[in-house]
């Protein structure tokens, strides 16, 4: 019997949470396909059975992490309220945030992106964790169309899926595959990007301020 998350004990928690770094640590060192359940609980130092008592298979464990590690990218990359309130600045430092986050958990990334194509559960599971990242970007640009300062005619959800589809790609080809590039510049040029598509600038920005 799987015993669910909330019911756990102090004792079990940590359990859980010891087989949940186990697996973060096998997954990002060798691999989705090359991990056993059993390398898991070497690392965790527990026995084959008392994995099954907290996930019902390597899947849900990968399940459990790759939503942690996208948890994670999430909050790394949210701008907070000490950022200028500028929208032009708030993209900008939002890009910032986003590519370094990439930077730090591209590998499980990409190793769900790439056990997606073969498990059903995991492709769902991809979908739903880039759905927060197209929430926001859609919600962010659907304030700024109320406030006069981006397209209306743009569909948000659309436009947020295909502008961080822009981001994302950067992050793959600079940090993955080695595309030369300085980030200061390449911030700013993805900023450009995004704030043109939308309508916006910094010069129209700096004269709503004013």
């Amino acid at each position: 019997m799987i015993v669910r998350s909330d019911a756990l004990t102090a004792r079990g928690r940590r359990t859980r949470e010891a087989l949940v770094r186990a697996g973060r640590e096998a997954f990002d060192e060798h691999g989705y396909e090359a991990v056993r359940v059993d390398d898991v609980c070497a690392r965790a130092g527990v026995s084959h059975g008392t994995f099954y008592t907290y996930f019902a298979s390597k899947e849900a464990l990968f399940r459990e992490v790759a939503g942690a590690v996208v948890g994670e990218m999430f909050a790394a990359s949210v701008v907070g309220p000490a950022a200028p309130g500028d929208p032009y600045a708030r993209i900008e430092a939002a890009n910032r945030l986003y590519l370094r986050a990439w930077a730090a958990n591209s590998r499980l990334v990409r190793m769900l992106e790439q056990a997606a194509a073969g498990e059903e559960g995991l492709r769902e599971l991809l979908l739903e964790l880039r759905e927060v990242f197209v929430r926001r970007g859609a919600d962010g640009l659907r304030r700024l169309q109320e406030q006069g300062l981006a397209d209306p005619a743009l569909d948000p959800r659309l436009t947020a899926i295909m502008l961080g589809g822009m981001v994302e790609h950067f992050a793959r080809v600079w940090l993955d595959l080695g595309e030369p590039a300085d980030e200061r510049a390449a911030v700013d040029l993805l900023t450009r990007l995004w704030a043109r598509a939308i309508g916006l600038t910094p010069a129209s920005t700096s004269a709503e301020d004013t």
